[in-house]
């Protein structure tokens, strides 16, 4: 059997080995740490694991997702489970899709020195910056749609000299564009109303006695669904 690869890292300071081909958040737990917070869905999705890094000999401040990103030979890791963006508080059903809006809430987006460092440090590939110029044009469908992939991981406003809050822009930008650009669905109308009616109920109640039984009959109820056209 040939001999597992290994590369020495940094976690917090103090210098591991570990095999090479782990992820960040894997390589930690080999390390020895218990993750409580920082590391939600595993998968890329729920961006609760931002992680800041340097490699050996490059000093680069550089971003990802502990889920995601491999260790590096020579990587000196600090995890950023959470990032105080600014979250302004607001009443969707009152507010107004114009330009304005972003002036009175997220006036910082206008101080954007256009240096480009949130798109460089998005783990997700974002075009991050763009989406901020959208937004400072009062464009929320052209925001949301670029934003759309956004997991609210920070990793871009920890790198903004302006202090913008990206992420909260853009999720203003989607809530905008749902409540009152899109159209609505009627199919969606008429199936929120069927569950409010109570005539999910029973199904309902069938599905959770069943989540706690064999999980491959729920993957084949899944699986087998009938879809509909």
């Amino acid at each position: 059997m040939a001999e597992q690869e290994m590369a020495t890292v940094y976690f917090f300071g103090k210098k591991y080995e570990v095999p090479a081909a782990l992820t960040v958040m894997n390589a930690m737990e080999y390390a020895g740490y218990q993750l409580k917070r920082g590391c939600g869905c595993r998968n890329g999705f729920c961006g609760a694991c931002a992680t800041i890094y340097r490699v050996k000999g490059d000093n680069q401040l550089k971003t990802c997702l502990a889920c995601s990103q491999k260790v590096i030979d020579g990587m000196y890791v600090a995890t950023l489970p959470f990032f105080p963006l600014v979250k302004q508080i607001y009443d969707i059903n009152k507010i107004k899709p114009e330009q304005q809006l972003m002036m009175q809430l997220y006036p910082e987006i206008y101080s954007c020195v256009g240096c480009n460092a949130c798109t460089r440090a998005c783990p997700q590939s974002l075009n991050t910056m763009q989406y901020i110029a959208y937004a400072q044009r009062g464009d929320f469908k052209a925001c949301a749609d670029l934003s759309f992939d956004c997991v609210m991981c920070g990793c871009c406003s920890s790198r903004c000299p302006a202090g913008i809050s990206h992420p909260q822009v853009a999720e203003l930008a989607r809530r905008i564009n749902g409540k009152y650009l899109q159209p609505q669905s009627q199919h969606l109308l008429d199936r929120v109303a069927e569950i409010d009616s109570g005539a999910c109920e029973e199904a309902i109640k069938k599905f959770v006695e069943m989540s706690t039984g064999d999980l491959e009959q729920i993957k084949n109820l899944y699986n087998n669904r009938e879809i509909e056209k």
